[in-house]
């Protein structure tokens, strides 16, 4: 009996060493941890901006305030690349900002307050190297899981354009040309398109304009069939330095200015040839249901191939412009001067938004999508 009462006494005293240790400690089994994903990509797909949000938690409510750091935290680097088996490289400063340094779990509540990290000039990174930010919390109020006190914000390289359409036997026009105002009266014209050609061997295919008024088409009579050719109502201009290739794609680039009549043909950015002079010298009026892409005299004019990122712009860009970072690829819809924008980016359907001014294009039949990864 003597026994068992020094046993009940023994159990007797770890529980009240336990309750102890509770009371000293009100957190002894609520720890804390970042609860948003460990691991958060952004690609560098031509955006110049992101956000993304980091909070921390706990399991159960807290019964006073837990205040938390938060701060970039470089030493974490090594532990990032042992883990991916990587090479990143850490972030910069210039490009990040914490819109706070510290969150608070508030007493009754799991959740912390949010911290944005924002980042910014996106499209000065190298699409070739992988950035890290580590983002790491810290609190003195409660024990933290320690698998789950930082955020890793990966930034690489992405494809600009990931889908392109085929429009071998096929065709474009103006849903609603009527509307299409600022597709006439144009002095001065820049027209692009990032292209692929799978063949020539037709007397002439197609880019884009009217038929014996304004047309971009590859081709003619005592013309190479891979050939540009400015054909318009007062005569045509073309160079044997504007011969395209097959299988490669290529971004053109043809310039007007009716002042002069000049003619600029660019490929990849490289004024391609002499500036040629045409004696076409009016505006160039695009806003007519004669309009096509892929189509003039008739539907055997296709363009064999893949088309993205077609542009119209009612002044003549610069060899600079032209050849600014991810030019050929993208460009900001409110851009000066660009008067229609069909990125060819919608992977199904018929139908091809301009993204600028609504001048909108449907298919004469089905448009076979392609997957890319753009630039290669």
């Amino acid at each position: 009996m003597k026994r068992i009462s020094y046993i009940f006494a023994a159990v007797a005293a770890v529980s009240a060493s336990l309750c102890s240790c509770e009371s000293s400690n009100e957190y002894f089994d609520n720890k804390a941890f970042i609860s948003t994903d460990a691991v958060s990509t952004i690609l560098l797909d031509g955006r110049t901006e992101d956000a993304k949000t980091i909070v921390a938690e706990v399991a159960k409510p807290v019964n006073k305030d837990v205040k938390f750091a938060f701060a970039a935290d470089a030493s974490k680097l090594d532990t990032y690349n042992m883990a991916y088996y990587d090479h990143a490289v850490i972030l910069p400063e210039q490009f990040y900002s914490l819109s706070a340094t510290s969150a608070v779990i508030n007493a009754g509540s799991i959740k912390s307050t949010d911290i944005t990290v924002s980042f910014s000039s996106l499209d000065e990174l190298d699409r070739e190297t992988t950035y890290v930010l580590p983002v790491t919390a810290s609190t003195s109020d409660i024990a933290m899981l320690d698998s789950k006190t930082t955020s890793y914000y990966v930034i690489r390289g992405a494809a600009l354009v990931n889908v392109v359409a085929n429009i071998d036997e096929n065709y474009l026009s103006l849903v609603n040309p009527g509307n299409a105002s600022a597709l006439g009266g144009m002095g001065e014209v820049t027209v692009e398109c990032l292209a692929r050609f799978t063949e020539f061997g037709k007397l002439i295919s197609t880019v884009m304009g009217i038929e014996g008024n304004f047309l971009i088409r590859i081709g003619d009579a005592g013309v190479p069939d891979n050939q540009i050719q400015l054909a318009t109502s007062n005569g045509n201009v073309t160079d044997t330095a504007w011969q395209l290739e097959t299988g490669k794609w290529t971004h053109i680039a043809v310039t007007f200015n009716s002042a002069n009549g000049a003619v600029d043909v660019y490929f990849n950015g490289v004024h391609k040839g002499n500036t040629q002079y045409s004696n076409y010298r009016s505006n160039v009026n695009w806003n007519s249901g004669s309009f096509y892409v892929g189509k003039s005299w008739d539907n055997n004019r296709w363009f064999d191939g893949e088309i993205s990122e077609a542009r119209v712009w009612n002044r003549v860009l610069s060899v600079e412009e032209i050849n600014a970072k991810n030019h050929f690829y993208k460009v900001d819809a409110a851009s000066e001067g660009l008067v229609a924008y069909w990125k060819f980016n919608e992977g199904s359907g018929n139908v091809i938004t301009d993204v600028t001014n609504g001048y909108n294009l449907v298919a004469n039949s089905a448009i076979t999508w392609k997957p890319v990864s753009l630039p290669e």
